[in-house]
């Protein structure tokens, strides 16, 4: 079925312009065909590298094909995982558009891009890590958890969160029933095994990760751990994240007083809230209370994510009419984030919503 759809594209492709590169479409007609012969139907070839029918078509050779064949055939190739840095095509690790996106999209959350940026490439450059990255998101609904976790997605893998990469498990969807722990255990770990073996590089995401019964996360452990292999599959280039409203309370007062005092919210450090967030972590009546995933200190960060104030809605709200390709004015701004709910009672300084339902709420100020 493969060849018969390649066909048309490798024998009969049309080309610009009055002249056919015949020795060039022969070369790549061979280099297409011994690549099925060798790979897909698994026959007896022996390559050389003086062997052009061995070599990718590069230089001005696409030139003569027409725009629409040449991208066929170039995704076609790339679909089988040999043109892309990475080795794997479905995986694209795009840093640099990572450090864009967290700079440019994510609003009054400078801990999370200074951590997001030095543990994710670091993990990345690693050829032989120790273990699998594990990163535990912590903050108030509507601060941003979600959003990091796809802005990470979409630019580690071609097809975002659609990718056989990864994995999102929402815990009170997938894993809602007390009675069922047991099943859930072996699913998740069925689940997780056969993700990495698809892909070297996967990633999990564990949404509402507070919910997760006690005991459950314990079923990650091994995969998260210093092993070489479990059961003959290799773990350590995975990527955990754990997204959680853990610790909002905590994040909430340490900001507060930040405030009281007249320091900027930039001046607040991870020394000020990682301990705290691992000991709430810990403590709390959930997925991570007394695990033994904490216990073995297998989290690499516990980031929080500050609560977001009048200034970040405004932001917000201009990134939701920028997205839809509508106008608006400062005074439109000021109208939607007007329209928030702000907490403490007193200072009304920070959304009680965050940003999470700024982009619904414009519909009410479009003219």
């Amino acid at each position: 079925m493969i060849l018969l759809r390649l066909l048309p594209f490798i024998w009969a492709v049309p080309v610009k312009g009055d002249f056919f590169q015949f020795e060039s479409l022969s070369n790549v007609s061979k280099y297409y065909f011994n690549y099925i012969y060798c790979n897909i139907w698994e026959g007896d070839c022996q390559p050389h590298q003086d062997d052009t029918s061995q070599q990718v078509p590069t230089g001005d050779f696409w030139s003569v094909f027409s725009k629409d064949y040449a991208q066929t055939l170039s995704d076609w190739y790339c679909n089988l995982g040999h043109c892309c840095d990475t080795g794997d095509c479905r995986i694209i690790n795009n840093i640099t558009g990572l450090e864009k996106d967290l700079e440019q999209k994510l609003h009054g959350q400078h801990l999370v891009q200074a951590v997001v940026l030095k543990a994710v490439p670091g993990f990345l450059k690693n050829p032989s890590p120790d273990k699998a990255l594990a990163l535990s998101f912590h903050g108030w609904s509507g601060t941003g958890k979600n959003f990091v976790a796809r802005l990470i997605t979409d630019n580690l893998y071609r097809d975002g969160v659609k990718s056989e990469c990864v994995r999102l498990f929402i815990a009170p969807f997938h894993f809602s029933h007390a009675k069922l722990l047991d099943v859930y255990r072996g699913q998740l770990k069925d689940w997780i095994r056969d993700t990495v073996r698809r892909c070297e590089q996967a990633l999990f995401i564990f949404d509402e990760a507070e919910k997760l019964h006690p005991g459950l996360i314990d079923a990650i452990k091994p995969y998260m751990d210093h092993y070489e292999n479990v059961d003959g599959v290799d773990y350590r280039k995975s990527i955990f994240l754990f997204l959680s409203n853990i610790g909002g309370a905590v994040i909430n007062e340490v900001t507060l007083d930040f405030w009281h005092s007249g320091q900027n919210r930039e001046d607040i450090g991870m020394e000020d809230l990682e301990h705290r967030l691992r000991t709430e972590a810990l403590d709390s009546q959930g997925g991570f209370f007394q695990s033994q995933l904490m216990m073995g200190n297998l989290m690499d960060f516990f980031v929080p994510f500050l609560p977001l104030e009048y200034r970040h809605v405004k932001l917000c709200a201009r990134d939701a009419f920028r997205s839809r390709g509508l106008p608006h004015t400062e005074e439109t701004l000021d109208e939607v984030a007007r329209a928030m709910v702000y907490v403490p009672k007193e200072e009304k300084l920070f959304s009680a919503q965050g940003c999470k339902s700024v982009p619904q709420r414009i519909n009410f100020f479009l003219p």
